[in-house]
């Protein structure tokens, strides 16, 4: 077993626990552990300034993932060591952007897709503010359109837009996806999530998923088995 799958199996671990406590009606307030992010290096730092700024600041009508899922991300784009991750839905760009801070360690990139001209602007500039351009190929169409035209092999999957669309995305990547690798999908509490992608990801013997964070949005994690 590598040391990434080793990462990600006692993440998973950790995060089923409390999840598990919150599920069984647990009537203990669940502790928040968590202390704000720490920057290990100045690039770092400042990407974590920008990151702070867009939650405080930028997130009315743009539907972005809570700072938590946004931290959930980058633990496990990094953890799986995943060097080519594709995002459906952009929005401006504060998801990509914790990912990419996984992506400077990891050597990869992020193919990201938005279909709102005024959006897909949005964050092309906070991908400079944040100094993660570099990183990012952000194409601007219809997702469910665009993502035909991809080739290479995926690590990890990240779906956040129009939620009755995740089926479609799944069925067009999923042959994609790497053996080993991941689908992420959020919102799977509020709003209401497609249950057809629940039950494509639930009932596929060649996939194992398990769901976070559902006192808030929601965010299911699903492994294409090796």
């Amino acid at each position: 077993m590598s040391i990434g799958t080793v990462r990600w199996a006692l993440v998973c671990a950790g995060l089923s626990v409390v999840w598990g406590s919150f599920a069984q009606g647990d009537s203990q307030e669940i502790p928040v552990l968590e202390k704000a992010p720490q920057g290990k290096d100045e690039m770092e730092a400042k990407t974590l300034e920008v990151l702070e700024d867009l939650d405080r600041h930028h997130r009315e009508g743009h539907w972005n993932v809570p700072a938590l899922d946004g931290r959930l991300l980058r633990v496990l784009v990094e953890s799986a060591n995943a060097k080519n991750v594709v995002e459906i839905g952009t929005s401006n760009g504060y998801s990509a952007i914790w990912m990419c801070l996984a992506l400077r360690k990891t050597g990869g990139k992020l193919i990201t897709y938005e279909i709102d001209p005024g959006r897909a602007a949005e964050a092309r500039a906070n991908f400079e503010r944040a100094g993660v351009e570099s990183l990012i190929a952000l194409t601007l169409g219809d997702a469910h359109e665009e993502v035909t035209n991809l080739e290479e092999p995926i690590d990890l999957l990240f779906l956040d837009a129009d939620k009755q669309g995740y089926l479609d995305y799944l069925n067009k990547l999923l042959p994609l996806v790497k053996p080993g690798g991941l689908i992420i999908a959020h919102n799977m509490r509020r709003p209401d999530p497609d249950p057809k992608y629940i039950e494509a990801v639930t009932t596929n013997p060649e996939l194992e998923s398990v769901f976070l964070n559902m006192h808030a949005a929601g965010v299911g994690i699903t492994l294409k088995k090796r």
